[in-house]
């Protein structure tokens, strides 16, 4: 049951100052708003609140690399208002039922153990509807008990890797990625050795979370992908990692 170990895991930055994360997420946060509705319509259609409430009255949501905030507060208020809507429709009292009341929700906050969760909790917004907890951990393993999800959420988290690929560091391997801080205009080995890491680290948050979802429950995945065929060199942040080695680079001559 114990989570993956996250002994090399990094955390954004915490705190509220001026290179913080919660101040320097605007990307993060837009793509929440531009997947919103899909996410609503996904929820409408698929998600039954009439099943999964048989058995509790309380809806369990997690968000996987959820950081200090304040994302992760209106991404998870998007969900419960979603899925009050849902729920409303699917289950509002009737003359058969006059006692359907609407369900008590339950959001954990998860992230690795070095994330600020200070910071977290104390911007928590006041009038929240829904009892919160933070879950300290690597989402590349089990955090919950089997089946005790109803819903998992992760935006912008998954690209994150549980490791450096070993043979990025090996001067004797083809994949060795000196002078690089990222697989822009980098080798194909290098390229190979990233994406197999990413299946493995894939798989693992898709196993950990079959075990942990309710039958019927559902994962919301939000992450940045490329167009089949474009060179990754081309992509904006190809290019800001580009940029940025060559910084480091000359920071390190001098």
């Amino acid at each position: 049951m114990a989570g993956y170990s996250e002994q090399k895991l990094l955390a954004v930055n915490g705190g509220d100052g001026d290179y913080s994360y919660s101040r320097n997420s605007l990307y993060q946060r837009q793509a929440i708003n531009v997947v919103k509705d899909k996410i609503n319509e996904g929820i409408m259609e698929k998600f039954d609140v009439q099943k999964l409430s048989s058995s509790s009255n309380t809806i369990r949501i997690a968000d996987m690399g959820c950081a200090t905030g304040p994302n992760t507060f209106m991404a998870m208020q998007n969900l419960v208002d979603v899925l009050k809507q849902k729920y409303k429709s699917q289950l509002s009292p009737t003359d058969d039922n006059p006692q359907c009341m609407e369900p008590e929700f339950q959001v954990f906050f998860n992230d690795c153990a070095s994330n600020d969760f200070n910071t977290l909790f104390t911007s928590l917004p006041h009038e929240k509807p829904y009892f919160a907890a933070g879950v300290p951990g690597s989402f590349h393993g089990q955090l919950f008990p089997e089946s005790s999800l109803h819903l998992a959420y992760s935006s912008i988290a998954l690209h994150w890797l549980s490791e450096v690929p070993k043979e990025l560091a090996d001067p004797s391997s083809k994949a060795w990625n000196r002078g690089r801080v990222h697989y822009t205009s980098a080798p194909s080995e290098v390229v190979e050795a990233y994406r197999a890491q990413f299946t493995e680290d894939l798989g693992r948050f898709l196993d950990a979370r079959a075990k942990e979802l309710v039958s019927g429950g559902m994962v919301v995945v939000i992450m940045p992908g490329i167009p089949e065929g474009m060179p990754h060199h081309r992509l904006p942040a190809g290019i800001m990692a580009d940029l940025m080695a060559s910084s480091f680079l000359d920071m390190v001559k001098d």
